[in-house]
């Protein structure tokens, strides 16, 4: 609601969120960058790498899309923690690459060049 003239701003300290009973954290201790990946064979294959960064790299959060080939849709890949779901979400456009990417969010300090590698294999 912020920003579309609804008055929200103004109130913005009565609006609660599930971050308000958390410990303080600072968002520069957070890390994220984009893992680009080719055509995937086998989903199942990248879901299984994405749950897997949880357990060996301390990952938070991935989200992006995939190119499976032979599939007309992308396939969206969300992830929290090991716990990933993923499904087809639209065609393709005829004007993009068929190249998914992952965006991977975690604390600071993360292994990019490893975490990449455990993605693409």
């Amino acid at each position: 609601m912020l920003g579309l003239g609804v008055g929200t701003e103004a109130d913005i300290a009565n609006r609660r969120t599930r971050h308000d009973a958390e410990a303080e954290h600072d968002h520069d201790d957070f890390d994220s960058f984009v893992v680009p990946l080719g055509e995937i064979d086998d989903p199942s294959v990248l879901t299984a790498r994405v749950a897997a960064l949880a357990e060996r790299f301390d990952v938070l959060r991935v989200k992006g899309f995939a190119a499976i080939a032979n599939k007309p849709l992308r396939l969206l890949v969300q992830a929290v923690g090991p716990r990933v779901s993923h499904q087809y979400d639209r065609p393709w456009m005829a004007s993009e690459p068929r190249q998914g990417q992952l965006v991977v969010i975690g604390l600071k300090g993360l292994d990019r060049a490893a975490i990449a590698q455990a993605l693409t294999g």
